[in-house]
């Protein structure tokens, strides 16, 4: 175990979700100027893509900036030797971390046996986890999991986390739910509860210090405190939440303006535009949704921007709206 930046980290740790089209590089500076996480997650990466032709275009995918460190970069996929490649380009790119996806509920990820699929294969996933670590070197791994595939069962999901523990990842960070629910119904945090007994227990009897995350439906700092006084986590991954309010992590009891909803958007349309050179336009359109909401006109503004079809027309429509 290497542990890296991990180390370095005051406890409880707050870190940001990996979320696919969402948490890209203008994205992460975004939230770094809002108010910045412990640590942020790239968007999840196919290893199999990275091992192709198709690797120029991913590799724009893994691009950042100073101020998004620490960094950890996720892999997804099945084939231990794509991951070894993975890391690899890691490794020169300058990551601060890497992290292996195992609890994506997406059917095309699915398909592939990688994501929550490898919870079903164990034995595999375990494989993967070993060959990261051998070529990893200093940099931390983590794994990110689910409470289970079809149903949550207590002996199953000890089973699994048992499974993942033999390997010895840096990190473990639990969404709970399980691959079926996909995003639907209410997190297990009672479940993450017990998944962090195991670790706790697991590290406890073998003289080491597995990290435990928990993740799933976290409302504001006051509720990811909460959650993680009452479930014994080490921290807590935000997802969703990041996305409606990128100054989830300020400390500051800052009140948000629909002035500074502007000027935050009109900041994202800056970066993606300085930024981006692989991503259509329209892929901007969840931050107008996300960003503009909880003040007057708000909808009548998010239906003027869902209609323009450029930068240029984006921030017309922004600078010249009246609050």
């Amino acid at each position: 175990m290497s542990q890296g930046f991990w180390k370095k980290l005051k406890k409880p740790i707050l870190v940001m979700a990996p979320m696919a089209n969402v948490t890209d590089m203008a994205f992460r500076q975004i939230v770094a100027s809002c108010g910045k996480p412990d640590v942020f997650w790239t968007e999840f990466v196919s290893v199999d893509g990275l091992c192709s032709k198709g690797r120029e275009k991913l590799i724009k995918d893994l691009r950042f900036g100073a101020k998004e460190r620490p960094l950890v970069a996720q892999f997804f996929g099945k084939d231990p030797k794509k991951f070894i490649e993975a890391v690899k380009l890691a490794k020169k790119m300058k990551f601060d971390g890497i992290d292996i996806n195992m609890g994506c509920p997406d059917k095309k990820v699915i398909k592939q046996g990688a994501g929550a699929d490898l919870i079903l294969n164990p034995k595999l996933a375990k494989k993967i986890i070993l060959a990261v670590k051998k070529v990893a070197g200093n940099l931390p791994v983590s794994v990110k999991t689910r409470i289970g595939y079809s149903q949550y069962d207590k002996k199953e999901f000890k089973k699994w986390l048992d499974n993942l523990l033999s390997a010895q990842p840096d990190a473990i960070i639990i969404h709970g739910r399980t691959r079926k629910t996909m995003y639907t119904g209410t997190a297990d945090w009672e479940a993450i509860k017990f998944g962090a007994e195991i670790v706790k227990n697991y590290n406890q009897k073998n003289k080491i210090d597995i990290l435990i995350l928990g993740n799933g439906d976290i409302k504001d700092l006051a509720d990811a405190h909460e959650k993680i006084k009452t479930s014994g986590v080490d921290g807590v991954m935000i997802g969703r939440s990041v996305l409606s309010n990128p100054w989830f992590f300020c400390k500051k009891n800052k009140k948000i303006t629909p002035k500074d909803r502007k000027k935050i958007l009109l900041k994202h349309l800056m970066l993606f535009s300085k930024i981006n050179n692989r991503k259509d336009f329209n892929y901007l359109k969840k931050y107008f949704k996300s960003y503009l909401s909880g003040f007057k006109n708000a909808k009548s503004l998010r239906i003027k921007l869902m209609a323009t079809k450029n930068i240029k027309e984006a921030r017309r429509v922004v600078k010249n709206y009246k609050s």
